[in-house]
């Protein structure tokens, strides 16, 4: 009986840790595409994978709409060359992900070259379609 009770919480753990991994790894896919799509904007795949509802919050304290930073990645206005992310952190929350990195980026806004070093929080929501951006906030390096 104690043997069952032993394989039977082996495999409870092991199927929690099992789906702890899966959505860790759907959302690290999410991210890694939006970034993906920030070098190389695509109106149609960025539009799916942001919500409607978006609140993306720059380091400057200047706040965007979803259209608004669809318009900034799309114009060129905010144009990043290259994009690296470290040190990142993900919280699965029943539905919820807060994914925390730091970010290293080449830009090159209004064709001025320069280099972006940014805290970031990123929030993403859990769709019937995937994982869907919600809001983002950068905080300045010290």
């Amino acid at each position: 009986m104690i043997k069952k009770l032993l394989i039977l919480t082996a495999f409870i753990l092991f199927s929690s840790a099992s789906f702890c991994f899966a959505q860790n790894n759907g959302v690290e896919e999410a991210v890694s595409k939006l970034t993906k799509l920030m070098v190389a904007p695509d109106s149609l795949a960025l539009d799916k994978m942001i919500l409607s509802n978006l609140s993306y919050g720059h380091s400057s304290g200047k706040i965007q709409t979803k259209l608004d930073f669809l318009h900034s990645l799309l114009s060129g206005e905010s144009d990043f060359v290259e994009i690296n992310l470290t040190d990142q952190t993900i919280i699965v929350q029943n539905k919820t992900a807060l994914v925390r990195h730091t970010l290293n980026a080449k830009t090159n806004d209004k064709n001025i070259p320069g280099n972006v070093k940014l805290y970031i929080l990123l929030i993403w929501s859990k769709e019937k379609t995937g994982w869907k951006l919600l809001g983002r906030q950068a905080v300045k390096v010290p």
